[in-house]
């Protein structure tokens, strides 16, 4: 059962239950299989129907009107970097969905919510430095003095879908998480774009040993990618240079369709 409900996450008890027995398996009555997926914390949340429809509706607000500034939008994820010689590490960034800027990529030894958590509040360190000041006092709008919440974009990993991320953007009114659907790491594409800037123009040009060998490069490229190099797509805009200025309104472009130089 565990096995399916990995495979099937978006399903409840009763279809895991079903998909088994139509694959021949003999996995007894429904509750059975409720029983055995609970005591692995599989099931479903008892509002998921409705937790599935509000983040339908928060996906919408997030990309059907593109962001026009910084801090309206921002994409999280994991990937993982094997070294050399102390194994594999996982590698937290965030990025801005709008300059393009890359506010961080904590590097640990897990992907649970306890990193999450740490990758966030190091990349809102960041940004409230870069800006010189708080960053909820950044999402208020100047013309109606309301908050706009800064969305947070991230796909449905374990880390993502825990009770202690859910409590922590709780506890942060200013922020919103949104969840990609489900087998739809598109949605996420930026983060993904920058994932692969980070690997192919650096991390796999070099001989990476260690913990402290791959968070030097990572540091080295961030400094490059956001200070640095001019980005096709941000109108040959440097990232840093771009988030620190407020655009036009002009040209915006989906989250779908645009290509990260």
């Amino acid at each position: 059962m565990a096995k399916y409900a990995e495979s099937w996450e978006a399903w409840g008890h009763r279809k895991i239950w079903a998909i088994a027995r139509a694959d021949g398996w003999d996995v007894g009555s429904q509750s059975s299989v409720k029983r055995a997926m609970a005591r692995r914390d599989l099931l479903q949340p008892l509002a998921y129907q409705t937790e599935r429809r509000q983040l339908a509706r928060d996906r919408r607000e997030a990309f059907v009107d593109p962001p026009l500034r910084r801090n309206r939008v921002w994409q999280f994820d994991f990937s993982e970097f094997e070294t050399s010689a102390e194994g594999t590490w996982q590698l937290g960034g965030t990025v801005d969905y709008w300059a393009k800027t890359a506010l961080g990529c904590r590097i640990s030894a897990t992907k649970t919510a306890s990193d999450m958590i740490a990758a966030l509040e190091a990349a809102i360190g960041h940004a409230e430095a870069l800006i010189g000041g708080p960053l909820p006092d950044d999402c208020v709008d100047p013309a109606t003095g309301e908050t706009n919440p800064l969305i947070v974009v991230t796909d449905n990993g374990a880390a993502m879908r825990s009770v202690a991320v859910a409590a922590w953007f709780q506890k942060r009114p200013w922020l919103k998480h949104v969840r990609t659907r489900h087998k739809a790491p598109q949605t996420n594409g930026v983060i993904e774009r920058w994932f692969e800037s980070l690997k192919y123009e650096r991390l796999y040009r070099h001989d990476i040993d260690g913990a402290d060998d791959l968070a030097s490069h990572v540091e080295t490229f961030l400094h490059g990618y956001n200070r640095i190099r001019p980005h096709e797509n941000i109108n040959w805009q440097r990232p840093h240079d771009r988030y620190l200025t407020t655009p036009e309104p002009s040209n915006p472009t989906t989250p779908e369709t645009e290509q990260e130089s």
